[in-house]
């Protein structure tokens, strides 16, 4: 197996043991990859690949340019691709090469893996032994207030003739009452956002005193992750593995501190954020993220 296009996934040490033997390769045993394709070994330097091949059809570089413009296809690769990063990092040290890292044949790979050979090595002697966590929190919705019993809201009720909507009427509000609880309702809720925007950094400082490292991402979007409360968290952090039992048991204390905050532990994972994947891609004999390397 050395012609044609090869997938690249993950990054590891090379042990010298057999390829069989490689503990990030014999986890793979039973995944498949993003194109349903067997994970193998391309070994080089010190280092070995994690790769697969995959068909012209689809991951030639005109080909790939299309499809990365198809949100379902990319979604079932980037699953595919996070599936065997992780797998094969559950029990060892990888390096998750970027999405869509397409080389010519497995000399394209060994050319990748010489490329970048001094910052692979540096980053799995940096991150031998950790992994990453992701944390989110969100402002919760608060519940719907009813209003007072008999203090209906005359300005959102239809009038009739039979029942006219005066503020001297027994189920009628004022103007003024209106406008003041109106004020109330704000303050409330603004309130309530700073005590979300309080407990938030309480989360990140706790967390991040406990971790090796931590990165902050942009917030999500609702409209991306169909989550309708407001993102105010979105962080990972890297935590030594014989750390995680009391990382995620200090983030289950947390999510109890702040009612207005309901905060959504992931992980264990590669350690995406921590890796400079975009120094550690876009070595000679690779592709950029749409196209094979010629």
């Amino acid at each position: 197996m050395t012609d044609g296009l090869r997938y690249a996934y993950a990054v590891v040490r090379d042990t010298g043991a057999p390829e069989a033997a490689l503990d990030a390769l014999t986890a793979l045993d039973e995944v498949t990859g993003v194109a349903d394709e067997s994970v193998y070994a391309v070994r080089h330097l010190g280092l070995a690949v994690l790769a697969g091949a995959v068909p012209a059809e689809d991951y030639g570089e005109g080909s790939l340019r299309e499809r990365l413009e198809d949100m379902a296809w990319l979604e079932k690769m980037a699953r595919a691709h996070q599936r065997v990063v992780d797998t094969a990092g559950a029990e060892s040290c990888v390096i998750p090469v970027r999405l869509a890292t397409v080389c010519h044949g497995d000399e394209g790979l060994r050319r990748m893996l010489a490329t970048g050979r001094e910052r692979f090595a540096s980053a799995l002697d940096r991150l031998e032994g950790r992994v990453e966590w992701g944390v989110k929190a969100y402002a919760t919705q608060p519940a719907a207030e009813k209003p007072p019993a008999g203090t209906a809201n005359a300005a959102d009720a239809p009038s009739t003739p039979d029942a006219p909507s005066t503020p001297d009427s027994p189920g009628a509000m004022s103007g003024r009452d209106y406008l003041r609880r109106r004020k109330a309702q704000r303050q409330a809720a603004e309130q309530r956002w700073g005590d979300t925007e309080e407990g938030a950094r309480l989360v990140h400082d706790t967390l991040s005193g406990l971790a090796e490292q931590s990165r902050l991402h942009p917030p999500q979007d609702p409209r991306l992750s169909g989550i309708s409360d407001r993102n105010v968290l979105n962080a990972a952090y890297l935590v030594r593995r014989e750390d995680s039992a009391d990382f995620a048991e200090r983030v289950g204390a947390l999510a109890g501190r702040t009612p207005a905050l309901r905060v959504e532990l992931t992980g264990p994972w590669a350690p995406y954020s921590f890796t400079a994947m975009d120094e550690t891609s876009g070595a000679e004999g690779e592709t950029e993220s749409a196209g094979a390397e010629g």
